[in-house]
């Protein structure tokens, strides 16, 4: 069973004071045997694998709220998806379990949309919401789009320019459809196609080479070719970004709702208007977290800037966030997108705990733990760190990874019922990653039997 959680923060610099009023060591030493605390120091300290990466590691026990073990947690590494960490705090605060599904105005007979970076709209991910759609399916007027409270670029600041194909790199939009994704499969002799919109925008090309099956979408046109052996495979399954111009976004809109929608690029957002409004499910975190969905945490973070100032920019939400939420992190954050994927972010292991902490105090704990990948049974951590046999996982956490980078920090049921809040982070790594996971399940199951 997952345990209750009642947690009161006694001050706003309690975890700050921990990370740096004292001597960690002996800290540690005093509040816990010297053998034990001896023993976790040589865990880390003499691993010959993270003798191989450049490592720090924070480890804070959330009901004494004392700091038990630290090293270079006030030092600086890229998190990679450990920042969906702080775009989910910054979610749950701002949106919450309702979502604004898009900004309207009537006039008229006509009806104006303006988005609002909803991820949900006919997302094939979640469980349909009709409700969004058939607002406006029943609409009987002329219907029209406007992209003019969107202030941002379709990347982020510091993405890989050519992974604009992959599906982890979905661009960011105001209105997204069908999760900005196109599917294309292959079985028997044919392909489908999802949403049916791309069916006549998936042509062959023969000039593209035929060493392995290739279904790619030209950077710039929203035409998705495939090679000779593609088109011969039996089996094909491929989820492909596709750009979401102005254009675009209207034309899928009024092809998926089966009427022309027009669309007026400077229209802007007036003084009064009306918003829809759809209920934000346990999946949509949760799916965020657990399958460290990119497209979930860059269009909810743009969400939360349409809700807070009315036109939609990472960055400014970003500051925002930091001035409102982050403000008292240990170490100054760079926060550079929602997701994770840019080399930009930078934060501390002591950060990351305090991000987990604000969140421990104001999540109730079942949501909060269901939301987090638990350790053999979901999300980014199945394979790992499950435990014993026949007992409920222990480890709740969110990993982060890139090249050379890989991380790992949330929360730790130990055997005697502490819950233990800890932030593992590895970069330049040049050993594989599962050498380092490997090593980080020796360290924390270890903790898991001793705290």
């Amino acid at each position: 069973m997952i345990p209750v959680i009642n947690i009161r923060m006694t001050g706003k610099y309690l975890l700050f004071a921990a990370l740096f009023m004292c001597s960690f060591a002996s800290y540690g030493q005093a509040k816990k045997p010297a053998k034990s605390f001896k023993t976790l120091k040589s865990l880390i300290e003499e691993s010959p694998v993270f003798a191989k990466s450049f490592t720090g590691f924070v480890l804070f026990d959330a009901e004494d709220k004392r700091m038990i073990y630290n090293k270079n947690g006030d030092l600086y590494f890229t998190p990679a998806s450990n920042i969906k960490i702080f775009t989910l705090y910054t979610a749950w605060k701002v949106l919450a379990d309702s979502i604004p599904a898009f900004y309207y105005k009537e006039q008229g007979d006509s009806l104006i949309v303006w988005g609002s970076g909803n991820p949900l709209f006919l997302n094939p991910d979640f469980f349909p919401d009709s409700t969004a759609f058939s607002f406006l399916k029943n609409h009987k007027g002329s219907l029209y789009f406007s992209p003019a409270n969107y202030k941002d670029e379709r990347f982020g600041s510091g993405w890989a320019w050519d992974d604009y194909g992959d599906y982890y790199q979905v661009e960011k939009s105001p209105f997204p459809i069908y999760g900005n994704m196109a599917t294309v499969r292959k079985s028997g002799n044919g392909f489908e196609v999802f949403p049916e919109f791309f069916r006549q925008r998936l042509v062959y090309n023969k000039d593209l080479p035929n060493e392995r099956a290739i279904l790619r979408r030209e950077e710039h046109r929203n035409f998705i070719e495939y090679n000779e052996i593609a088109g011969s495979a039996n089996r094909l399954d491929r989820q492909i970004p596709y750009q979401c111009s102005p254009e675009m976004i209207a034309n899928l809109l009024g092809d998926t709702l089966g009427k022309e929608v027009g669309l007026l690029e400077k229209f802007s957002l007036p003084q009064k208007f009306k918003t829809l409004h759809v209920k934000a499910s346990p999946a949509l975190y949760r799916r965020m977290m657990q399958e460290s969905d990119n497209f979930l945490a860059e269009q909810l973070l743009l969400t939360s800037s349409g809700k807070v100032f009315g036109a939609m920019n990472t960055a400014r939400m970003i500051d925002y966030a930091k001035r409102k939420f982050f403000n008292d992190m240990p170490k100054e954050l760079f926060w550079t997108d929602g997701s994770g994927l840019s080399r930009y972010n930078m934060a501390t292991p002591g950060s990351v705990v305090q991000a987990l902490f604000q969140l421990y105090r104001d999540v109730p704990a079942d949501r909060l733990f269901a939301m987090m990948p638990a350790g053999g049974v979901s999300g980014t951590i199945k394979a790992w760190y499950a435990g014993g046999k026949d007992e409920d996982p222990y480890v709740f956490a969110k990993t982060g990874t890139l090249r050379h980078v890989h991380c790992l920090s949330g929360y730790l049921c130990a055997k005697s019922g502490k819950t233990m809040i800890f932030s593992f982070m590895h970069n330049n790594l040049s050993v594989p990653a599962d050498d380092v996971r490997k090593e980080m399940e020796k360290v924390l199951e270890w903790i898991y039997a001793n705290y």
